[in-house]
């Protein structure tokens, strides 16, 4: 399995590497890691079609289908 064909994958990997080059080390560089590896899953998890972010924007906001 190719990783740079698997988005979400990637896209987790490049949110943790950028936390890393932010900050490094104590609590605070952990935390920001895990939600910066969390937002880079949920960017690679749309642009692989795994889910739509904005029907889930459109739900969670009260504007849905109702």
């Amino acid at each position: 399995m190719n990783i740079f064909s698997n988005k979400t994958a990637l896209g987790a990997i490049i949110g943790v590497v950028l936390a890393f080059a932010l900050i490094f080390g104590g609590w605070l560089g952990f935390f920001i890691t895990l939600l910066l590896g969390g937002i880079g899953g949920l960017i690679g998890a749309q642009l692989d079609g795994r889910i739509d972010v904005a029907t889930i924007l459109s739900a969670t906001s009260g504007r849905g289908r109702g």
